[in-house]
């Protein structure tokens, strides 16, 4: 995969190439291209916005530029800018981004874009209900979700399929050594070596976080028999406590 990100502070993009994305980068797996599309201005001082149309306050992005900037680009594939009014980002969309040969995202600055080049993008995304100074860290965030579901990018190929959202769930709690730190200890289940009971045991506390922390993401899950059984028994349980 090759992502292509426009932006004005390509210097910002330096997390990506450490820990397992930066390996990923070592080894081939993927591709970054930071463009700083303020190189695609036709005037000296290399200006990329301008004061908007009708009044108010702060600088509008050119289009000119970032369009100079995406027709550069050998290939584009899906184009994605980041902006508060876009789809909210989630894992669903990372899955289907991982599919792609090519991804290039549009790095937004200042007060904003000229509309027109929204009509550039084939989506416009947002990583929740608050503003930024640019577009760069929700753009960093998303290539990350994306780039770690590639073969080969993280150590335990089954890392992105149990982890949370996976499967439109939480994921269920994890303990390491030791098996009892100053009274707290692990789960007997995880330690008895019946995989079918820890099996069992996982599903469960994956719905009881869902439930718990989430609930709305079970609005959207179908839940299947034995999940209803077990939220059942859960409820059971709180009501208990």
């Amino acid at each position: 995969m090759k992502i292509n990100v426009l932006t004005l502070f390509p210097d910002m993009f330096t997390p990506l190439t450490t820990s397992m994305l930066g390996r990923g980068l070592e080894d081939g797996k993927w591709d970054l291209n930071l463009v700083d599309f303020r190189d695609f201005t036709s005037d000296v001082h290399h200006h990329v916005d301008d004061t908007p149309y009708g009044g108010g306050a702060g600088m509008v992005l050119q289009i000119m530029p970032i369009k100079k900037a995406l027709d550069s680009l050998a290939n584009k594939g899906k184009v994605i800018i980041t902006a508060p009014q876009g789809k909210t980002f989630n894992q669903k969309m990372a899955q289907n981004w991982s599919q792609e040969e090519n991804l290039t995202f549009i790095c937004g600055h200042y007060e904003g874009f000229d509309q027109r080049i929204y009509d550039l993008a084939d989506e416009t995304v947002s990583i929740g209900d608050y503003v930024l100074t640019g577009g760069e860290l929700p753009t960093m965030s998303m290539i990350d979700a994306t780039v770690r579901l590639l073969p080969g990018i993280l150590g335990n190929a089954a890392s992105p399929i149990e982890e949370s959202f996976a499967h439109g769930l939480l994921e269920y709690p994890q303990y390491t050594r030791p098996e009892d730190f100053e009274g707290m200890k692990v789960p007997a289940v995880l330690t008895s070596g019946n995989h079918q009971k820890i099996a069992e045991w996982r599903k469960k506390e994956s719905l009881r976080a869902t439930a718990l922390y989430r609930p709305d993401l079970l609005a959207d899950y179908h839940l299947s028999d034995e999940e209803k059984k077990l939220l059942a028994e859960i409820k059971h349980e709180d009501d208990e406590a």
